[in-house]
């Protein structure tokens, strides 16, 4: 009898370990929609840190806000000492604070269209 029981317990530990994978992997996909859609400020999540976004690098929640890429992101978590990689759920209470703080004030700031020298150019404006 205590075989049936056994047998079924290996099979299905790894399909609970999957099926929560999903939920989670699902629930990243749904936070990072939201904060792309503007629905949900990147600051808050890190401040709150909502169970799906505990294990998430910082990197990948902040890569999905609209015109944050590789460069800006590396820029911003270098300004506070963080790493890319750094999980949100393990930063410290201060980290989180600052780097809310910073986050805060560096999308609320309206972005300034670069100009080139070749744009300038094209419309006849001094290089």
């Amino acid at each position: 009898m205590m075989g049936h029981n056994a047998a079924a317990a290996p099979v299905q530990q790894p399909m609970r370990a999957l099926e929560r994978a999903n939920r989670v992997r699902l629930a990243r996909a749904a936070l990072k929609r939201e904060v792309a859609a503007g629905g949900r400020e990147v600051a808050d999540v890190i401040l709150s840190c909502p169970w799906q976004a505990e294990g998430m690098a910082i990197s990948e929640l902040l890569m999905s806000q609209r015109r944050w890429g590789r460069a800006r992101c590396r820029r911003a978590l270098l300004s506070v000492g963080l790493v890319e990689n750094k999980p949100i759920g393990s930063l410290t209470e201060r980290q989180r604070t600052i780097l809310a703080r910073v986050l805060s004030t560096s999308t609320s700031e309206p972005a300034a269209p670069a100009a080139t020298k070749r744009s300038r150019a094209a419309v006849g404006a001094p290089a």
